[in-house]
């Protein structure tokens, strides 16, 4: 074997590790008793657009790494008797089926990281759950929409290549500072949106990224990473970083990336959050039209200097 293709194991991959442990500091005073992965985006949490890929692209053992104050979560993916029974009641078949669905999903499991020493410390958590197997990592707060194929395509590069896959997004170069950033080589395949990475940064400034090609939050990972993160160090900010075991793995060439332009949300941006929901809710054919219309209304009257004209409804 080529050190390029050389893997722990090519087994097909079955299972993912959605890390869940953050303290969302950006969204006090909201985060101080709500897991910031609780945070609706329209009517459905983050966390459960998340498990939906997951489950879209066949990964059917979702292993959650949360932390304290974090069983909300739990409580969303398990079943609501009372809730169920009362909905059934009323012959609310619409909403009985949305309570239902988060439960059915996929096989869910709840850790918890204990200390906050960083994703790859997360990472490292989920060892004993995925073994010797590859496994996927699916960050809360970046949300793929559903009408894209970002994680089915990542299996079927690991499939090809065998080792890792991250997920790459070109970012303008005043955002390099803010993700991990790839250095790149052409895969020799002859496919555009495949290359072979060679080295990894977490958060470089401007001057010294590697590229403007940044990290976003889909891996998926050979087992191999896990005896290398066990024995990293703490790095940028003091955490065990996930980006410093995969440096040292894409040094043996067993590191691929999938280049993604297509449509992410970053929910764990208050702006993009709002962004997120805006959206989101444009393209939902029982809230847009309405709520289209009165977007454009409340915009025509902030351009006026009326935004207290904003298209109420007649009584």
């Amino acid at each position: 074997m080529t050190a390029m293709s050389t893997p722990h194991t090519t087994a097909r991959v079955r299972k993912a590790v959605v890390p869940a442990a953050g303290l969302g500091t950006r969204f006090l005073p909201a985060t101080k008793a709500t897991p910031k992965e609780m945070l609706p985006v329209v009517d459905k949490p983050a966390i459960q657009y998340v498990v939906e890929e997951a489950a879209a692209a066949g990964l059917d053992d979702v292993l959650m790494v949360t932390g304290r104050h974090k069983r909300a979560i739990e409580d969303h993916f398990d079943h609501a008797f009372e809730l169920e029974q009362a909905l059934a009641a009323k012959g609310d078949t619409v909403r009985l089926d949305a309570v239902r669905d988060p439960a059915r999903l996929a096989d869910i499991h709840h850790i918890r990281q204990g200390d906050p020493l960083g994703l790859g410390h997360a990472v490292l958590c989920a060892r004993q759950h995925v073994g010797d197997q590859p496994f996927a990592v699916l960050l809360g707060d970046d949300l793929i929409d559903p009408r894209e194929t970002l994680l089915s395509r990542m299996l079927d590069v690991r499939d090809r290549y065998a080792g890792s896959v991250v997920a790459l997004m070109e970012v303008p170069p005043e955002q390099v500072h803010l993700y991990s950033c790839a250095a790149v080589a052409p895969s020799g395949e002859g496919e555009d949106d495949v290359v072979r990475v060679t080295g990894l940064v977490e958060k470089p400034d401007r001057a010294s990224a590697p590229s403007r090609y940044a990290v976003i939050g889909r891996y998926v990972l050979d087992p191999a990473v896990f005896d290398v993160l066990d024995r990293t160090a703490p790095g940028r900010g003091g955490e065990i970083q996930l980006t410093d075991a995969l440096a040292r793995l894409a040094a043996t060439g067993t590191v691929h990336g999938v280049i993604f332009s297509g449509r992410r949300y970053d929910t764990g941006d208050k702006a993009d959050y709002l962004r997120t929901v805006v959206r989101l809710a444009c393209e939902r054919p029982d809230l847009g039209p309405e709520f289209i219309g009165w977007l454009k209304t409340f915009v025509a009257g902030l351009e006026r200097g009326e935004p207290w004209r904003e298209g109420r409804k007649a009584a």
